[in-house]
């Protein structure tokens, strides 16, 4: 199938995503419907792991982007066989303690892979209770973010919802509260948030 090796987006082919996002990205600005300083980016867990990997990849494509409990610290979490959901997800990444995946993985990692090289704007949030993507992942990732990327990068914000876990909030109104906070990130970072709704028309 299309999913699977050499092609796919799986195993030894999983950089194909990466490639595919990025891809999408050019093409956005190719057809001049945006172009990358009002592009913005946004992916959860699994998700996160895309965002992380593409801005590393190519940082320049982005303004701004959002990672909701990344999955950015690959080797370490794939390793450990006592985290749920690990050790079913080797038929999906392969396993680390295999050669020939630890050091693909290594590869596209986003936690390793951070280079000094201007970023985009990026929110980092975790949930100090999350089971499946501890919150020392997008912690880690923000910590090196902050020190090896360029000064001309944007600014990485961390959140860490301290009574939360993998998904958001039951709560409807606490989502809201949430959304908005990203929207708000957003909004501020893209210079829209003093924009009138007649401004942004036109």
């Amino acid at each position: 199938t299309r999913y699977e090796e050499p092609n796919g987006g799986k195993y030894l082919c999983k950089k194909n995503t990466f490639n595919d996002f990025c891809d999408v990205a050019k093409w956005l600005s190719e057809q001049k419907l945006t172009e990358p300083n009002k592009l913005s980016c946004e992916g959860r867990s699994a998700g996160g792991l895309l965002i992380g990997a593409s801005i590393n990849q190519e940082p320049e494509l982005f303004h701004a982007a959002i990672l909701g409990v990344p999955f950015v610290d690959v080797m370490c979490t794939m390793i450990d066989a006592k985290l749920p959901l690990t050790a079913g997800e080797w038929e999906e990444w392969g396993c680390p303690n295999e050669k020939k995946f630890f050091q693909y993985m290594r590869e596209y990692s986003p936690v390793n892979n951070v280079q000094k090289k201007k970023y985009p704007s990026c929110l980092l949030i975790g949930g100090l209770h999350d089971p499946r993507v501890a919150f020392w992942e997008p912690a880690k990732l923000a910590a090196e973010l902050r020190h090896t990327q360029s000064e001309d990068s944007g600014p990485v914000c961390l959140k860490m919802e301290m009574t939360a876990g993998h998904f958001s909030a039951s709560d409807r109104y606490k989502y809201l509260r949430e959304l908005a906070f990203d929207f708000a990130f957003l909004l501020d970072q893209l210079g829209l948030a003093n924009v009138t709704t007649t401004e942004a028309a036109t």
